[in-house]
């Protein structure tokens, strides 16, 4: 379909040229989202759409400083890319609400936008995208120790995000194992 070749050649151009999210952790929540999206019977170009979308911002709000901005950024400029498609109204507001719910912090209007937010939470609870992450954040100049607790805070917000059954059974584990790890490594 050609909304979602589009959609997906902006944001990866978005992610060359900021940076953000990193390529890994876009690939291992786009993976999910469309597997979850199969599982759960949902639409599956919307469920990706929104996904490429939420966090299209994400690395312009942080060269601007306004990181905490980048849900509406993104909300934005996804309304502004969807107007260049005939779709109907429905189908716009669900993709936008993938964009805005992905936090946690807007209500879930689809089954699509509940399945971006839990796919998104793979970015950081996954261990492939954890250790990932951990690596990113080496890359921002910060001590270990301030990595560490800025890994764990995006576990913890993270974890309170999950709000599907299969995404809960499969990371409750990880984030417990992860938790550990992350305690262990404080006190040594």
């Amino acid at each position: 379909m050609k909304i979602l070749e589009e959609v997906r050649k902006i944001a990866l151009e978005e992610i060359e040229k900021t940076g953000l999210p990193p390529r890994i952790l876009f690939d291992v929540a786009e993976r999910k989202t469309e597997e979850l999206a199969e599982k759960l019977g949902a639409d599956k170009t919307i469920a990706l759409v929104g996904y490429c979308l939420m966090d299209l911002k994400l690395g312009k709000a942080a060269e601007e400083g306004k990181l905490e901005e980048h849900v509406e950024m993104s909300s934005q400029a996804a309304k502004e890319f969807l107007e260049k498609f005939d779709l109907d109204e429905k189908t716009k507001n669900k993709i936008i609400n993938c964009v805005e719910a992905h936090h946690g912090a807007v209500p879930f209007a689809c089954k699509e936008a509940e399945i971006c937010a839990n796919a998104d939470v793979y970015k950081f609870i996954h261990p492939k995208a954890f250790f990932a992450f951990m690596m990113t954040l080496g890359k921002r100049e910060m001590g270990f120790d301030e990595a560490l607790d800025y890994a764990e805070f995006k576990l913890d917000e993270k974890y309170k995000i999950l709000s599907l059954d299969i995404c809960k059974k499969e990371l409750e584990p990880f984030y417990r194992h992860l938790k550990e790890l992350v305690r262990t490594a404080r006190e040594f």
